[in-house]
Order: structure tokens, then C-alpha cells, then sequence
């Protein structure tokens, strides 16, 4: 189990058994990189052990204060802050750390493992219950999945919710039996048993208590502020550290923060290209790049996937089809040769408004007084005489989807703007024994709408895509992309004071009309080009679409029609999906690109 963590860890490996408990870990060395820092990580005591993942960026703050009360320290790491933190505060010790993390830590006197996993959900952390009452944890699938109480049975929920969404949710699992513990959540096994997961953060909260700013303004050098704070934490490592950096605006304020804490010569940023028009941004990154007065790097990914596909797929650990994870694997392997941790713009599209999918919703609500037959009306006319194209989320296909989900009420929308196989395509597309006519991914999303029901519909869609898309999606791409290459991503945006600041915000400082991240742009001006802040969001996406009818195609053809995937689907609406995609009457190039990674998935060698 270990050594399959070994490209999340390959400076330094350790293995420890306390009697009921064994613990292993692989380090990345990023702080305090002597091999007394070390894992697993024992106290001064020799009582408390630790295995940690991730970086506690406000440590040196949390280290003096627990000095002031007495603690000892065997080495100056973020690592040993948390375990005398949790000496100190128990399970409330979660609530005092700035960072991304999933942990577990073992309490010799008390003879209880506690397991925690950061707010937003940065870093994995999965589980499978063992029948003598205890548990067995991995940061991945793959190294879990090789401890022999963990079986190969396939779930048919999660199943449900990924051919719905391309990802699995929340706790769910593909492999029957394992969980996820969610994000902001910590989980005791001692005795007892395995208790019920434990929730420490309330963004629902901040979401609630709208604060009051004097003006604007004042809200705008409050959120730079922030975020030059949040930079600020994040700047410190032991090891080479630089930035991701595209044409926009989460990764350009990013980098305009380093350049306002260090010389702007000393920041290394990197960026990847595609040869298809619309899909580069080499020109804006460069552009923002000379601006800013950075050592910019980039470079033009190979689009020949047919070989690296599978790699990424394994990469990703478990079935995931967000096209983005295809550059992001690439970009986290161009920047690891000079580097071995990047700063991103990540989190800027949940928590300021930045998705196209908000101004559908915003669109949807003003209306909402058209009947229903009209909007049916105009769905026939537009897939009936406007042609399909396959550009970069091109408008034809939003307004298709736009169009599909009008006449829903916002939440069942919102949910269905990112909607790959709707619930009747997929009783079409699975064979008898696998049918989930009773499977209504929607049901895995409304308990998120219900914590903040009171809120403005468009709060409430932010918050559902912090709690869904975010931690399952995003954040799970960007640590599956950078850790198979040993490279470590800091989000600075997603500092948790700087998403309750967002949350906080009233809605038209987010979405101005249809205006996207306004207080975000707002707080760039004068630290950004004109041209950055005002820039129209490009997205990170891959050209999928176009790619199934090229080199791909070839590849995915046979991992979707292969023997394998008859004992899920039918083969005649696998075959239909290919010929509108390759006839041009319909895009379906996310759905078969889903169908491609679960396929790849299913082949890999258990």
C-alpha cells in the first residue's frame, strides 16, 4: 500500500505498527526537509503518532502559541504543530489550522485513531470499514484498494453519479464499501468502532450573515488584502516554488501578489497550450507575464492521446472525466522540471461567480414567466436547424443545455447545466442488470440547497458548487494531476477566510448583471493590466470533442465498444453516440469521453 503512494512521496518512506495500529506514509519534502521531519511522526512523548498529507500554513503562528504553553519540539515542521495542537485541543484542533490536509493521527493513552480531512476538501482521504470494527485509510484508491479486505464490487449509485456528472460525489465511491470522508470533517475508530464523521466548518453560515462594507471600495482593498495575506502563507517552502499562470484573472492576481512580496524576477510561472483555435491562452499569459515582470515558461501540449490517456486515467485513481485534468497533468509536468511547488488561481470561479452557469441561472430567473411549450418550442428549433459545433463550450451547446433545463425550478437548473447522461438517457444507455431507474443524482445535491435555503438562489448555487463541483471535481483534477508528478499546488483563493469573505459578499458584488467575479476585478485594478481585469474567462478545457474524431477517436472506439463494458451497457446506444458525434448532428464528446475513462478504468490491472 505504501509503495503505491510513491509518486505522491518520493523523497523519504516510513512504516510503524503501535499495537491495534500501522501507519505508513511517503514524504514530498517541502518544509523542514531533514529526515528528522520524517514520517510517521511521533511526539516528544513517544504516546502520539502522525501521518500527514498536505501543509499548514499559519504553523509558525500556531508553534509559538503552543511553546507558550508549555509544548516541546522535536523538529521545526508543520507536522509536529499538528499533533501538538491536537494534544492541546483535542478534536477542536481542526478549527486553529490554515491549510490543506488529511491526516490521521494515533492517540496511544486513549487508544482512538482521529482522522481529519481540510475545509474545502484540498486533499484525499479514503476509507473502508474492516469487520473486526476498525478501518483501513489510503490518500488514494489505488493504495487501498491492494489491502485484501477491499473487494472489487462496483457500486451502482456511484455508478448513477458518474455517468450523471463525469466524477463521483461527497462520500461515494465506485468500489462498493469505500468512503470518502468529506471535506471539513474529522472521524474517530477506537472500541467502538467506526463513529459518524463530524463536521467542524459551517460555510452555510457565512453564507447566512451577509456583512455590511461602507462602500465597494472598501470591500475591494479588504479582499486584496486577503489575498495578499493568503499568498503571503503560502510563499513558504524549503524547496523551489512558482505559479501556474493563464490568460485570466485568478492566476494573474495570484501572481501580482507574489510580485508585491518578493522581487518579480524571482517568480517562475508556467503555462501549456493547445494548437486548436480557440482553446489557447499562451498570448494572454505571456502578455500578463511581461507585464507583471516574471520568468514565464510555456509550451504546446502534444494532442496525440492515445498513449498518455491511460497514464492520466491511472493518475486520477478512480473513474473522472473533467476534460481539464488533461492539461493540468501536463502543465503539472512541464513545471515540475524547475519546481517542486506551484501557487493556482483555483477557487476563483466558486467563490466570486466566475461560471458561465451563473448567468444561466440569472438568465433563467428573469424568464421564468415564459411558458414551458414555448421554451419546448424553441429546444426543437434550435436542435433541429442550428448546426453543431465542437469550439471550447461553444454557445450552440450552452444553449442547448440552457434550453433543456429553463422550465425546472433554479436548483434542479443549476444542477442541470453540468448534467452529462440525463436520467432517462441512462436507463437507455444500461443493460437490465444494471438499470438505476430509481438513481436521481439531483438527490445528492438538494440536501446541499436545503443548508442554505434562505439564501438568493445564486448563493445557494455557489454554495452547492463549493460543496459538489469544487471538492469532487476541481480540487480532486488538480491533487491527482500534481501529486503523479511530485509536485505540490497551493490555492491561495481557497484560504477559508477568503471564501467566508465571499460568502459573505452580496450577490451583485460577485455577478454584476451578467458581469462575472466584479469585486474580484475590482480589487486588481492598478495590480493588473486593464486588458487582464477585464478579460472574458477562457476556461482550462480540452478539446475533447474534436479529438474523438481525430487521434483519440481510435483509442476511445475501442475501449467503448470492448467486450468489457457489455456487462454494463448496451452496445447499440454506446454505437448511436458515436455516429451523431461523428455525423456532426450532436457533440456528444463529453459523454463519450466519460465512457472512455470509466473503460480505461475497468481495464486497469486491479
Amino acid at each position: 500500500m505504501n509503495d503505491a503512494l510513491k509518486h505522491r512521496g518520493p523523497d523519504a518512506e516510513g512504516i510503524i505498527s503501535r499495537g491495534p495500529v500501522a501507519l505508513g506514509h511517503r514524504r514530498l519534502a517541502i518544509i523542514e526537509v531533514s529526515a528528522a521531519s520524517n514520517q510517521p511522526l511521533r511526539d516528544e512523548s513517544g504516546r502520539y503518532w502522525i501521518v500527514f498529507n498536505g501543509e499548514i500554513y499559519n504553523y509558525r503562528e500556531l508553534r509559538a502559541e503552543l511553546v507558550s504553553h508549555g509544548a516541546e519540539f522535536l523538529t521545526k515542521s508543520d507536522t509536529e504543530v499538528i499533533l501538538e495542537a491536537y494534544k492541546r485541543w483535542g478534536e477542536q484542533c481542526t478549527e486553529r489550522l490554515n491549510g490543506m490536509f488529511a491526516f490521521a493521527i494515533w492517540d496511544e493513552p486513549r487508544r482512538q485513531l482521529f482522522l481529519a480531512r481540510d475545509r474545502v476538501g484540498k486533499k484525499p482521504l479514503y476509507y473502508h470499514p474492516l469487520g473486526s470494527g476498525g478501518v483501513v485509510f489510503a490518500s488514494e484508491l489505488k493504495a487501498l484498494r491492494l489491502h485484501p479486505a477491499v473487494g472489487t464490487e462496483l457500486s451502482p449509485r456511484a455508478l448513477g453519479q458518474y455517468l450523471s456528472l463525469n466524477y463521483n460525489l461527497g462520500t461515494d465511491c465506485l468500489l462498493a464499501g469505500v468512503s470518502k470522508l468529506p471535506a471539513g470533517h474529522s472521524l474517530v475508530v477506537d472500541a467502538d468502532g467506526i463513529r459518524k464523521p463530524v463536521s467542524y466548518w459551517d460555510l452555510a453560515a457565512a453564507f447566512r450573515a451577509k456583512r455590511d462594507w461602507r462602500s465597494e471600495q472598501d470591500a475591494a482593498e479588504e479582499l486584496a488584502a486577503l489575498i495578499d495575506d493568503a499568498v503571503r502563507l503560502r510563499l513558504i517552502s524549503d524547496v523551489p516554488l512558482g505559479a501556474f499562470l493563464s490568460s485570466g484573472i485568478d492566476s494573474g492576481a495570484i501572481v501580482a501578489s507574489m510580485c508585491r512580496l518578493r522581487p518579480p524576477e524571482e517568480n517562475l510561472t508556467f503555462s501549456i497550450d493547445f494548437e486548436e483555435a480557440g482553446f489557447s491562452e499562451k498570448e494572454g499569459a505571456r502578455a500578463t507575464a511581461r507585464q507583471l515582470g516574471v520568468r514565464h515558461h510555456d509550451r504546446t501540449v502534444d494532442v496525440n492521446l492515445a498513449a498518455s490517456l491511460p497514464e492520466i486515467v491511472r493518475a486520477a485513481d478512480e473513474p473522472f472525466a473533467d476534460t481539464s485534468i488533461i492539461p493540468t497533468y501536463h502543465l503539472a509536468k512541464f513545471a515540475r522540471e524547475q519546481v517542486t511547488v506551484c501557487l493556482s488561481g483555483d477557487g476563483g470561479d466558486e467563490i466570486f461567480a466566475g461560471y458561465e452557469t451563473y448567468s444561466a441561472d440569472r438568465i433563467r430567473h428573469a424568464t421564468s414567466w415564459l411558458p414551458a411549450p414555448l421554451i419546448r418550442t424553441a429546444e426543437r428549433a434550435v436542435a433541429g436547424a442550428w448546426p453543431v459545433s465542437l469550439g471550447k463550450v461553444s454557445f450552440d451547446y450552452k444553449l442547448r443545455h440552457f434550453l433543456a433545463g429553463h422550465s425546472a425550478d433554479h436548483r434542479r437548473a443549476h444542477y442541470s447545466w453540468r448534467e452529462i447522461f440525463s436520467r432517462d438517457e441512462k436507463k437507455s444507455l444500461l443493460r437490465d442488470g444494471w438499470q438505476l431507474a430509481d438513481n436521481d443524482t439531483f438527490a445528492d445535491f438538494a440536501p446541499h440547497f436545503e443548508e442554505v435555503a434562505g439564501c438568493h438562489y445564486l448563493d445557494q448555487a455557489m454554495y452547492v458548487d463549493i460543496k459538489t463541483w469544487l471538492a469532487d471535481d476541481i480540487l480532486v483534477k488538480v491533487d491527482r494531476a500534481t501529486m503523479a508528478h511530485a509536485l505540490e499546488a497551493r490555492a491561495p483563493l481557497l484560504d477559508h477566510r477568503l471564501v467566508e469573505f465571499a460568502a459573505a459578499l452580496p450577490v451583485d458584488w460577485k455577478l454584476r448583471r451578467l458581469r462575472k467575479k466584479h469585486l474580484l476585478r475590482r480589487s486588481q485594478r492598478g495590480r493588473l493590466p486593464s486588458a487582464v481585469v477585464n478579460r472574458r474567462k477562457l476556461g482550462f478545457n480540452a478539446p475533447v470533442s474534436q479529438w474523438l474524431k481525430g487521434g483519440l477517436g481510435r483509442l476511445a472506439n475501442e475501449v467503448t465498444r470492448d467486450g468489457a463494458m457489455d456487462d454494463w451497457f448496451q452496445r447499440p446506444a454506446i454505437d448511436r453516440l458515436w455516429r451523431d458525434h461523428e455525423a456532426g448532428s450532436a457533440d456528444n464528446g463529453l459523454k463519450l469521453f466519460g465512457l472512455t475513462c470509466l473503460g480505461l478504468w475497468l481495464e486497469a490491472p486491479r
